[in-house]
């Protein structure tokens, strides 16, 4: 299946919370759209990787992508070398995204600005023709993504451009409570951790209405791009009035 966009987050749940409103809005507009996670999240506090598995299969309900895969990398001990790039290119290969959207260049988690650069080195090697690949016993074409823009994560990041997801807020804040053992959750008996008050939540909500307030809509989620955005025409712009 070829995708219009890939989202990558290196943690099931960091796709959910960066740019769950830009897919939605995208599938809205007839894009087929994915999710790849590196890793199954089990060196978390709270949950399990199996937990976390059917969180994530239920969150991908929610917003209706068409595919999603786990890589199976090591939580936390995944490198930037070539055995990770190659799972890596193999699964872009296989998907073969215009875009991708990938984890924060630096944040306060290490695994996301670690995997943001394997996702920027991989996307590049992957249009290599001399790199070999294979997947389902046949080898793969080389493929390279248009873009790779980063969603911003737990750190504010200043945003390059941002997405109106005024329409998807709601629901991107469901595909985030998908994640039952991960986020604020009263009947549960996990420890508390960074991501697991009710505070949090309101943050999520908070950043999402600080970036729409920028743009003049009520909602929007942030993005950096490694490389300078063009416009045909003016008409691509958002009218707002402040």
């Amino acid at each position: 299946m070829k995708l219009d966009i890939l989202a990558i987050g290196v943690h099931p749940d960091d796709v959910e919370l960066g740019c769950a409103g830009t897919l939605m809005s995208a599938i809205a507009e007839g894009k087929k759209v994915g999710i790849v996670d590196l890793t199954r999240g089990e060196l978390g506090t709270r949950g399990t990787a199996e937990t976390r598995k059917v969180e994530a299969r239920n969150a991908a309900n929610v917003l209706g992508i068409s595919i999603r895969e786990n890589l199976g990398m090591a939580d936390g001990f995944f490198q930037n070398d070539e055995a990770h790039q190659r799972i890596l290119i193999q699964a872009i290969r296989k998907f073969r995204p215009t875009i991708i959207l990938a984890n924060a260049p630096e944040d306060r988690h290490p695994d996301h600005g670690k995997s943001a650069k394997l996702i920027s080195d991989a996307a590049f090697l992957s249009g290599l023709r001399k790199i070999i690949t294979e997947h389902d016993g046949a080898v793969q074409q080389e493929w390279r993504p248009t873009y790779v823009f980063h969603y911003i994560q737990d750190r504010f990041l200043q945003p390059g451009f941002v997405v109106d997801i005024s329409k998807y807020m709601d629901k991107k804040i469901e595909s985030v409570m998908a994640y039952t053992t991960q986020f604020y959750n009263p009947d549960l008996n996990e420890p508390q951790t960074y991501i697991s008050s009710p505070q949090f939540l309101e943050t999520v909500r908070s950043r999402a209405m600080m970036l729409g307030k920028r743009i003049g809509v009520d909602y929007a989620e942030g993005y950096i791009s490694e490389k300078m955005i063009g416009i045909s025409s003016f008409d691509s712009l958002i009218q707002h009035t402040t």
